[in-house]
């Protein structure tokens, strides 16, 4: 009895060592990075790309796509438009709870972004391209996106000039905008008008989500994809992207 006991007793480790070998040896893939700066900490080799995050556990995966080259990389990009080919004028569940592609036009979702930005002290970046070739950045060190029942109340503070120009303080301290879920600082909305949405005061200096428009068009003007301390209320960028990452 003892020996049968003993035989099993070695079928049974056996079985254990080959069902945990697998995971013993690729630790580092079942790792689940909360944002791009966790990928980008587990390995600083990785590339610019699409990469999956797990920002409210491990049932939470979601695709986005991390810049990991400026400024030492990790950050994760939650805005990004590059041809036009998407419409970025929706509604506020879709703002709410992202949409597009990206490998692409795309918006990460104000859940993601104030989930966590709200863990941990962030810092943001935006940069955009003329339809010249030129290209310019806005940083801030401190960037926070309250919960939905603040309305997705933006703060926003210690802007870097990289050529831009501060384009976001105007917008600090308000809640986001869609053009079915007003909560702007202007008697209408500012969403319907600029056909956009955003975290618009009264109304915008910015408006990174208007209608994609080739360069200087005074005929609507500030409803395309403007950075007005840059390019006027009359010009729509051809490229622009949004993204944070954690303070060190």
């Amino acid at each position: 009895m003892y020996v049968k006991w003993k035989w099993a007793g070695q079928l049974l480790s056996v079985f254990a060592i080959l069902h945990l070998a697998p995971l013993l040896t690729s630790s580092k893939e079942i790792i689940q990075p909360l944002d791009c700066n966790d990928i980008h900490q587990q390995d600083s080799s990785r590339p610019s790309g699409v990469y999956t995050i797990y920002p409210f556990g491990e049932k939470s995966a979601v695709e986005v796509y991390c810049d990991m080259d400026l400024e030492g990389g990790g950050w994760t990009v939650f805005h990004k438009r590059v041809d036009g080919s998407l419409n970025f004028y929706r509604p506020w569940n879709h703002y709410k709870m992202g949409f597009g592609n990206p490998n692409g036009d795309y918006w990460l979702g104000l859940d993601i972004v104030s989930a966590l930005t709200s863990q941990q002290k962030s810092e943001l970046r935006v940069d955009m391209r003329d339809f010249l070739g030129k290209e310019v950045f806005a940083r801030y060190s401190s960037f926070k996106v309250d919960a939905e029942c603040d309305g997705y109340k933006l703060t926003i503070a210690g802007f870097n000039n990289g050529g831009a120009g501060d384009g976001l303080t105007y917008h600090n301290g308000m809640k986001f905008s869609t053009f079915d879920k007003d909560q702007d600082g202007s008697s209408g909305s500012c969403a319907q008008t600029f056909l956009g949405a955003f975290w618009y005061n009264n109304c915008h200096h910015v408006n990174p989500n208007g209608i994609y428009r080739w360069g200087a068009m005074s005929t609507y003007g500030a409803t395309g994809m403007e950075w007005y301390p840059w390019k006027g209320w009359g010009y729509s960028m051809k490229a622009m992207s949004m993204k944070f990452r954690l303070v060190q």
